[in-house]
Order: structure tokens, then sequence, then C-alpha cells
């Protein structure tokens, strides 16, 4: 499988180099020169087999050439002792992708990210240096994928004050490997430091540079599993995806691409609603992020667009994708409705789903497609939300454990030449 940015399609990489590369060298983002297909065989299994296999069906045609199927296969089974299980919560499915050890759903990406590399750096004397900026949720599940990986280290670049106290312990509470600076900015200053970071001559050379956040293609292509996976179990259901930096929804779009069962998405955001405004008008204008209860999708120019005008056309985009945008005062009140009457709970992120897919019900005038909602992060992780309206969230021992830690941080401007001086 090769690999070309998207800025320029006349040079194509492998796997291996847009994986450990991450961002292209003229600051577009890799994307395949092709989407594989899925067998008939594999397609029509897809509600029977086991989420390893799917995992491996779905996997295996990115990486050929640079993960042979026996490494793959090993790789899987150490990164996926858990599941996404599809729930059914009232009139709608609930995917639930928060059972892995941060109880988000970035770790489905970044465990596979963090065996994948490990095996594609062996033997290299140099040291990977991962750059990752998050939101909320990234930050942990890179910090915990990655903790301990012999010859790679991992710096992440939240915005200050942004993230939840247990995210924060999440993202700077590890040490060893993992070290945290707090940007005094929004997720865009942090992910513009990166980027930053990756086109500067000087670092280059004196460093290996990567990325784990969803500018890295890697860190998509095993998020398409679950979709797929789901989509095997509810056939042909509309997919709504809570969106901030949208790599999620690009990789619902490549399972879709690749031939699971999928009717449509739904791109919910928050007040941040850059892309439904572009589905809306044809517009596509970059904001500053509003801080928002849903911080992991306070993003106002979420870097996965490039992605999506590389793969589709805007009518094409707007045949299988609505938008839908959801208010703190709606996120609040849904949270409230839900768990009244339905005792489940929701953390905001999952919320902002909810609240999107009945207003996407109410301009269609109907609700007669299955409805497959990503739930993409446990609700004990927002617990100072979500426990003044539901009263107290169990929390899994993962959860736990991470409370107990304390945060080790610096505080930086969200200035490059502060950046570089720390790396």
């Amino acid at each position: 499988m090769f690999y070309y940015s998207t800025r320029n399609k006349n040079e194509a990489v492998s796997f291996a180099a847009a994986a450990l590369t991450g961002l292209a060298p003229d600051g577009g983002l890799y994307v395949p020169k092709e989407i594989p297909v899925y067998s008939a065989a594999v397609k029509s299994s897809l509600g029977t087999m086991i989420y390893n296999d799917i995992s491996f069906e779905t996997i295996r045609p990115w990486v050929k050439g640079d993960i042979p199927d026996s490494v793959l296969a090993d790789l899987l089974h150490s990164a996926y002792p858990f599941t996404a299980p599809l729930v059914e919560v009232g009139d709608r499915h609930v995917l639930e992708l928060f059972h892995g050890p941060t109880a988000a759903f970035k770790d489905f990406g970044a465990r596979f990210m963090a065996r994948a590399f490990s095996y594609l750096r062996r033997g290299e004397d140099k040291p990977l240096k991962i750059l990752v900026a998050t939101s909320g949720d990234t930050g942990g599940a890179v910090a915990d994928g990655f903790f301990g990986i012999e010859g790679i280290s991992v710096t992440v670049l939240y915005p200050r004050g942004r993230v939840s106290p247990l995210q924060e312990r999440q993202i700077a509470g590890l040490g060893g490997n993992v070290s945290a600076l707090s940007v005094e900015g929004s997720f865009d200053d942090c992910q513009r430091l990166v980027k930053l970071a990756f086109a500067d001559e000087d670092l280059k050379k004196k460093h290996v540079f990567s990325s784990a956040n969803s500018i890295n293609v890697s860190r998509l292509i095993p998020q398409a599993v679950y979709y797929a996976a789901a989509a095997g179990q509810a056939s042909n259901a509309i997919f709504c995806v809570p969106s901030g930096n949208f790599g999620n929804l690009t990789a619902g779009l490549y399972a879709y691409k690749m031939g699971a069962p999928i009717t449509g998405f739904i791109a919910a955001t928050n007040i941040n609603r850059t892309v439904p405004d572009y589905l809306k008008s044809g517009n596509y204008e970059m904001r500053l992020s509003k801080a928002t209860l849903s911080n992991a999708m306070d993003v106002g120019a979420p870097s996965n667009f490039e992605r999506l005008t590389a793969h589709f056309s805007l009518e094409e985009m707007r045949s299988f994708i609505q938008g839908a945008s959801v208010s703190d005062e709606e996120t609040l009140k849904t949270i409230s409705e839900v768990f009244s009457r339905l005792g489940y709970y929701l953390d905001p992120h999952t919320a902002v789903g909810w609240k999107a897919v009945d207003k996407i019900r109410e301009k269609m005038k109907a609700s007669g497609k299955t409805t497959v909602l990503l739930s993409t992060a446990h609700p004990a992780k927002f617990a100072e939300t979500v426990e003044p309206i539901t009263g107290p969230v169990p929390v899994p021992p993962a959860l736990q454990r991470a409370m107990e830690r304390s945060v080790e941080t610096r505080i930086i401007p969200a200035e490059l030449n502060v950046l570089k001086e720390y790396l």
C-alpha cells in the first residue's frame, strides 16, 4: 500500500514512511493511493467475526509490505484485550468505545500505533520523539499507549485549563518516557506548534519526529475497525460521530468505502461548527476554537478536513454526511433527559451526538433508519459535568488509578521558540 500527501500526489511513500513521519514534508496529510475493499467473504461475515479478526482483515491491506501477517496478528492480539460493545439504548444503538485503559475511543488508535511503531523501528539507534497535540482524550491515550516503549519518547501539548482534571492526570501523570506541556492557548495553538516543530529545519537535524494524533494516518486505520464491526451487527445504519478534529469521521468513511454496510453519517459538533457550516453553505471558514463542556471537540480548524476534501467533493460529502451543531445548554439538558428516562449515563461528547441524532431525525421528519451513536468517552471522565445532573457515576478501575496520580507538567506560552528550547 502506498500513500501520498494531500498536497502532492506525485510522490508515494510506504505505510512505514507515512506512519513514522506523521506529517508529509510539504505540510500535507498522508492519504492512501487507493482505499482497499473488503472481499465478499469478509463483508458478508462482519456480523459473526470476532473483533480481532475484523481488525486483522481491515488493517492488513493498509500495512501490506511493511508488517507481515503473523506480526500483525500478534500485534492486534496485544493491542486489543477489550472490544467495542454495541448496546441498545432507547430508540438507538450506542457503540461504547470507552472500555480501553484510558476509557476513550482513542485507545483503539494509540495502542495499535505504539506497537506498530515499535516493530517498524526495530534495529534503529536514534530515538523517536512523538509530538502530539490534544484537546483532551488523545493525550491520555497516547501517553498510555506509548508508556514504557523502548526507543520512543512522547511530548503531549494540551491547552491549559481546557481539559478535565482527570484528563490532565492521564496526560501528565505517568512520567517516564512521557512528558507534558500545558500551553497557554487553545487546542488549535497546540496543533499549530506541533506542525511548526515538524517543519523546523533546526529541529529536524537534531531529532526524529512523528505524530500520534489524527494527522497521522496510522491513527485512523485501526479506528475504521469498530465501524465495520458495528455495521456488521446493525447493517445499513446511520452512524452519528461526535466530531472535533474529524479524524474519527474520516476513519468511518474509510470503513464505508471499504464496503462496510453503512448508510451514512451525522457529523455532530458543539458550537465549533466549522464543518457543518461548510456542508450547508459550501464555504470553508476556519475559526478560533471556543471552549465548551465537550472540550475534546473544541476545534475551529480541523486538520482532517484536508483529508476529507482530498477524497471527496462537496457534493459527495453532502450525499452521505449530515452536520448538526449542539450547544452546551442542549448538552446538559440531554444528559439529564437520557438519564431520567433511560437510566443511561452520557458524557458531554456523547450527549452532543445524542442530541444531533434528534435534530437530524426531526429535520428528516422520520426515524426509520437504525442509528448507531458513537460514545467516545466514559462519563466518569467528566464527572464534574455529569454528576451534578445524575449523581455519582460508576468509575472503572483504570480511571480510579489515574485519579491517584499527581500532575507533572510545564506551562509554556504558545510560541515555537519556547517549544524548541524545551525539546
